[in-house]
């Protein structure tokens, strides 16, 4: 019966660390850039786009060449968010992976 004790509260310090990282994700931003900088985005948290920002010498360019440069610019900023969230949740859960055996994370 200890080891079900020490298995709730290891559980109880697993979901605090998990909110505080959700709470991290939430608040992390991260730029994408294309163009060699003519464009830029910044995302924030899942993927809401906080900012666009278009050098003005591409205003005069076909609307197509300027709509694959914001797209490239969103990908690059979304992988970089999706690698920071990546590594708030394997902050949140280090230490975690004794708790139970053969448990493993859902993600």
């Amino acid at each position: 019966m200890k080891d079900l004790g020490k298995i709730m509260q290891q559980a109880q310090q697993m979901q605090g660390k998990m909110q505080e990282a959700q709470e991290k994700i939430e608040s992390t931003e991260a730029d994408g850039v294309s163009g060699a900088g003519l464009v830029k985005v910044r995302l924030r948290g899942k993927g809401e786009l906080v900012s666009l920002s278009i050098d003005p010498s591409l205003m005069g360019d076909e609307p197509e060449i300027l709509e694959d440069l914001i797209k490239a610019a969103h990908a690059d900023a979304r992988r970089r968010l999706d690698e920071a969230m990546e590594a708030a949740m394997k902050e949140a859960t280090s230490g975690f992976g004794g708790m139970m055996p053969g448990f493993k994370m859902p993600f």
